[in-house]
């Protein structure tokens, strides 16, 4: 008789502690990650007019300057 006791103890403990980690995991928090749904964009407003210009001068002041009877 004893011997039942103890094993039906250990069942319904074993069923309790079950259960509990079974709630715990349950009410841990999800975090969803999802693509958004319109593209990232990124407007980066550079100017690179100024740098561009330099060297074209440069390089058009050196073919001009082999070649004076292009113009």
């Amino acid at each position: 008789m004893c011997r039942i006791e103890r094993m039906t103890n250990t069942i319904i403990t074993s069923v309790i502690l079950i259960s509990f980690c079974l709630v715990i995991v349950s009410c841990a928090p999800t975090v969803k990650v999802e693509s958004p749904k319109e593209p990232i964009t990124i407007n980066l407003n550079i100017k690179l007019d100024a740098d561009i210009r330099v060297k074209l001068e440069e390089e058009a002041k050196k073919d001009i300057a082999a070649n004076p009877d292009i113009f």
